[in-house]
């Protein structure tokens, strides 16, 4: 019988939101034993981007701390960094975190993520609820994951829900380490934990938003629907930003892809086009009125459709017209999945299958790949980590080279 954890143990603690605060923190932190576990609130859903409006910290011989750095993120850096930076982390789905993180100048030193732990152990269901049930038959009390954390004053029972988040981490991150290490694993969760902290050392700030990365815009063709959509792109990212509203609240991109997509030349076309907030007070003739300035921009400046590289077919054209290397590649699958049954991983864990296609391709069909070490070369190109290349090159490179 699980028992339910509806607020963490001792008090809540308050929500620190100053510089003298931060400072405090840190000492506290830096006086504290152990690796650290983190977690984060965001608010992509309300504002521009995913910057972090809560941070979740706890440690042994400090307890858990409740951070706020909107409106002094460079005193929080200045004061977290130097405590936090280099120590062992422990976070639950750290790809989720870490960039919001990295974007404060924090940078873990070992890095410990209980999901991806959860995965390699063979759980059914990786999110922390189902995993703290699991193991200390304790569920964690849900129901504000998709809240506006960028509001304040933030409620008493999302700080008791937040709070919870990094209560049992560290508990947690012991449990699995040791469950990993009787599975004979866990050097295989070091390897994927290593790359992951590896894969945003770098990253100090949000990627640069391009208008032709938006979903969708791909799949337009004429230079009239790519004029618009830049327009249209150019117009909602500046609204977006000055507000600091997420993009999807100002235009969807659904939205945005469709519109382009019809060429309106009429405010009454723009309205009609599905999905339009043709509701919202002044929205068709504001819109209408920069998919006209598009359209009466200099035909010489519109944007051309971009082709990318040559992807490899799919499904059916390669079943059909490549049926030998499509048989390889079946049976690489086959084989993975077996493995996957055998060592109760996910086969996605073993290896991507994307990188099992293009291996299968440049092997099986291309013959650009011909020996074992030229198919590992291959997957660890693609980012596959030692531990999957030895795995899997011995079980695929017969069949895929054959």
């Amino acid at each position: 019988m699980c028992s339910v954890l509806s607020s963490p143990s001792g008090v809540v603690p308050p929500l620190i939101d100053s510089p003298a605060g931060f400072s405090q923190a840190a000492e506290a932190l830096a006086a504290g034993q152990g690796p650290v576990a983190i977690d984060t609130e965001r608010a992509s859903g309300f504002r521009y981007d995913d910057r972090a409006f809560l941070i979740q910290i706890r440690r042994r011989g400090v307890g858990t701390l409740l951070l706020d750095p909107e409106g002094h993120r460079d005193e929080f850096t200045k004061a977290l960094a130097p405590v936090l930076n280099g120590l062992d982390w422990v976070i639950h789905a750290a790809i989720s975190d870490l960039p919001c993180l990295a974007w404060l100048g924090l940078y873990p030193g070992r890095l410990f993520d209980t999901e991806v732990a959860g995965r390699l152990a063979g759980f059914d269901h990786v999110n922390l609820a189902a995993m703290t049930e699991a193991i200390f038959e304790v569920t964690l009390r849900k129901g504000h994951g998709a809240e506006d954390w960028s509001r304040r004053p933030l409620p008493a029972d999302w700080l008791d829900y937040a709070a919870l988040d990094v209560e049992l981490l560290l508990e947690l991150a012991e449990a699995m380490a040791e469950l990993l290490d009787s599975q004979g694993k866990l050097e295989w969760a070091d390897e994927e934990f290593e790359h992951i902290k590896a894969s945003y050392a770098g990253m100090s700030g949000p990627p640069v938003a391009t208008w032709r990365a938006a979903k969708g815009v791909s799949s337009l063709i004429r230079p009239e629907q790519l004029a618009i959509a830049r327009e249209l792109w150019l117009a909602r990212e500046s609204i977006a930003v000055d507000n600091d509203q997420a993009v999807s609240k100002v235009l969807p991109n659904r939205v945005l892809v469709e519109v382009a997509r019809a060429v309106p030349r009429t405010p009454k076309k723009i309205s009609q086009v599905k999905g339009f907030p043709a509701r919202r007070k002044g929205a068709t003739n504001f819109w209408f009125g920069v998919v006209n300035r598009a359209l009466t921009s200099d035909s010489t400046t519109w944007p051309q459709r971009q082709r990318g590289p040559r992807s490899l077919p799919s499904r059916q054209p390669w079943s059909r017209d490549y049926p030998d290397s499509w048989s390889a590649l079946e049976q690489a699958r086959e084989l993975i999945e077996q493995l996957s049954i055998d060592l109760d991983i996910p086969v996605e864990n073993i290896l991507r299958p994307a990188v099992l296609r293009i291996a299968a391709w440049q092997a099986a069909q291309e013959r650009t790949v011909r020996t074992s070490d030229e198919l590992a070369e291959l997957l660890h190109d693609h980012d596959a980590r030692a531990w999957q290349i030895e795995l899997t090159v011995p079980l695929i490179a017969p069949v895929l080279l054959a």
